[in-house]
């Protein structure tokens, strides 16, 4: 997730059993022919719980899965004892507060708590490197550069931020990261040649890394299919656990947890991963733009 000046939205963020339970409560309303409003009664709740429900976003009780089963007329024990089973991990899981909640992550909280439950990220760059590998130069560049970040102190906040989610690309159970950067993005002098000779050698460094596979998508290669934006999609380890695609813009970000949608996007990357160098050729066009690059 590249840089951003939206609020935090607190603690409560979509988690990945949160919306498996609320796409299967889902699914068993529709199937029943009912509505969030209908739901909302029976829970003696607003429609907006409802959709919080479906989307993941708030815990749910056992009495509100026990009320909403009866009314959907499910009556298979196994499958309510499924969905009890999934909301109570996933209200285990939400009393670890994240590193992320303990001050302003400028709108990034959300997609930080995904990040980290993830075991892989592949995701697609047009005009930046890829949040993970950015050096501290380069983000206080980009800082500068960017007019949503208010002041410097925001913008030393997104760099200590990024220096913790850096983290999931090292220790016992490393982030899997398979990204594919444009040329573009490498040419563009961020801060200056000598900012952007430094961070091309961090992205060489990372790429020695066995969990971290980088790829160049060079000018040569012509027209492709990730012109519409950057994008990355998110893996995660809970069986069943579909993909998420998530797309950050200078005003709003965008996720898509939809089976069906998310696996188009996993095939453009793959076709933009096909076009694009092989990793060792990818990091001797990094060493190579790097030396090329004068003040």
């Amino acid at each position: 997730m590249q840089a951003s000046g939206k609020r935090a939205t607190g603690n409560r963020v979509s988690t990945v059993l949160g919306r498996r339970l609320g796409g299967e409560l889902q699914r068993l309303r529709v199937a029943a022919g009912k509505t969030q409003r209908e739901a909302a009664e029976v829970l003696s709740a607003t429609q907006t719980k409802v959709v919080k429900i479906e989307s993941g976003w708030v815990p749910v009780r056992d009495p509100d899965i026990h009320a909403l089963c009866a009314f959907y007329g499910t009556q298979e024990q196994r499958v309510i004892a499924q969905l009890l089973e999934l909301a109570k991990t996933d209200r285990e899981r939400r009393k670890v507060k994240g590193w992320w909640n303990d001050g302003p992550a400028l709108g990034a909280a959300s997609y930080i708590a995904m990040e980290d439950a993830a075991v892989r990220n592949r995701q697609w760059q047009l005009a930046l490197v890829p949040g993970l590998f950015q050096t501290a130069e380069y983000i206080r560049a980009m800082g500068v550069a960017d007019s949503l970040w208010e002041d410097l102190d925001q913008v030393e906040t997104v760099v200590s931020t990024r220096a913790r989610r850096q983290q999931r690309l090292y220790g016992d159970n490393p982030l899997i990261m398979h990204a594919v950067i444009w040329e573009a993005a490498l040419r563009q002098a961020v801060g200056g040649a000598e900012v952007m000779r430094r961070q091309l050698n961090r992205l060489c460094e990372l790429a020695e890394l066995s969990n971290v596979h980088i790829q160049v998508l060079p000018f040569r290669a012509g027209g492709h299919s990730g012109v519409g934006g950057p994008f990355n999609i998110l893996s995660f380890g809970e069986d069943e656990a579909m993909d998420v695609v998530h797309m950050d813009t200078p005003r709003s970000e965008i996720w898509i947890e939809d089976a069906e949608r998310s696996s188009l996007y996993v095939e453009m990357f793959n076709s933009l991963s096909r076009s694009a160098l092989a990793p060792y050729d990818s990091m001797q066009l990094m060493h190579s733009i790097g030396k090329g690059m004068s003040e």
